[in-house]
């Protein structure tokens, strides 16, 4: 994802390019590239005028859901008292016309917000190819991520995959060694290696990838296998992306072995855990580790992109790359 501080209005100009320029890479006509810019220009004058400022990320989605271009608008400020009445049009608790979120709703395929008193707003908007339906479905997905680059490079040395199939759902994050482009060849080389083998064993696949990586300058990788019907996940890691799992009773912090796939690795192992009715968390350790979903009632129920920004916004260490990955076991989760 880029991410486009917000801090001043010099900032809205550059939000909307980069959502311009992205839905543009992305084969959008130049109708879809005007709702796209229209409905950032929007959540980032809102972010100055109702927020004290925030931050805009954009990027791509390709899931059960469609695929497009998403749009998170992300900030610290007062929360939204009344949702339902700010997603409509003409709704102003400022004084001016009031286009803000209602517009976004009406140029968008599909938004979803969550927000809190004093704790802030976390809302994604995405857009798709076509005409956006005047009825909004919530969305089916049961995945989500938020991938950004440490501020001053110019790629990402995270990467992530997702592969569903015959009732499993499995993921990875890959922390590439460092930053920089080096770290990026490694993160997506292990991207390459999971694609290859997504059907093998977790500790096979780590193999894999520990095999796959010798030629880089290596990653931290970990792997879940989410099984909706057994109600568990299978998880192996090498090194410190993190694992957890989140119910609305508990969490689980699983075990990822020391090591550096690609270089040294003394053990290959995976651990089964329960996931009953939560969701799973991968993150690279540009995330701290001291979150915890308690802090946001229903959070944990919330698009899983949402999840990953709230996450992200909150305890991103800002000196690294930073992704988060959050899954449930099936479409529904």
């Amino acid at each position: 994802m880029i991410r486009v501080p917000v801090s001043e209005q010099s900032q809205i100009a550059a939000a909307r390019h980069t959502a311009a320029e992205r839905a543009e890479r992305h084969g959008f006509g130049t109708v879809e590239v005007g709702r796209v810019a229209l409905a950032t220009t929007e959540l980032a004058t809102n972010l100055i005028k109702h927020a004290g400022g925030g931050e805009i990320l954009v990027g791509a989605f390709d899931e059960e859901d469609g695929t497009g271009i998403e749009v998170l608008s992300l900030d610290k400020g007062r929360g939204i008292a009344d949702l339902a009445a700010c997603l409509e049009d003409g709704y102003s608790t400022s004084g001016t016309n009031g286009h803000g979120l209602g517009a976004v709703v009406r140029q968008a395929h599909r938004v979803e917000v969550a927000t809190w008193p004093g704790l802030g707003t976390a809302l994604l908007a995405r857009f798709e190819p076509g005409t956006p339906p005047k009825t909004k479905k919530p969305s089916r997905a049961g995945w989500g991520a938020v991938s950004v680059a440490k501020e001053g490079e110019a790629v990402c040395g995270d990467a992530f995959g997702v592969i569903d199939g015959h009732g499993l759902r499995t993921l990875m994050v890959a922390d590439g060694l460092g930053h920089g482009p080096e770290a990026a060849d490694a993160a997506t080389q292990a991207v390459r290696v999971f694609n290859r083998h997504k059907d093998h064993r977790v500790p096979t696949l780590l193999d894999y990838i520990h095999g796959g990586l010798r030629a880089t300058r290596g990653a931290a990788v970990s792997v879940a296998r989410l099984d909706a019907a057994d109600g568990r996940v299978e998880f192996g890691g090498i090194g410190n992306v993190a694992g957890v799992v989140v119910t609305p009773r508990d969490v689980r912090r699983m075990i990822s072995l020391p090591g550096t796939a690609g270089h040294t690795v003394r053990k290959i192992q995976s651990f089964d855990y329960r996931l009953d009715d939560g969701v799973v968390i991968l993150h690279s350790d540009g995330l701290a580790t001291s979150w915890s979903l308690d802090r946001y009632p229903g959070l944990i129920r919330a698009h899983p992109t949402l999840i990953a920004a709230v996450l992200f916004r909150d305890f991103w260490r800002r000196r690294d790359d930073v992704t988060v990955l959050v899954a449930g076991a099936g479409p529904n989760r």
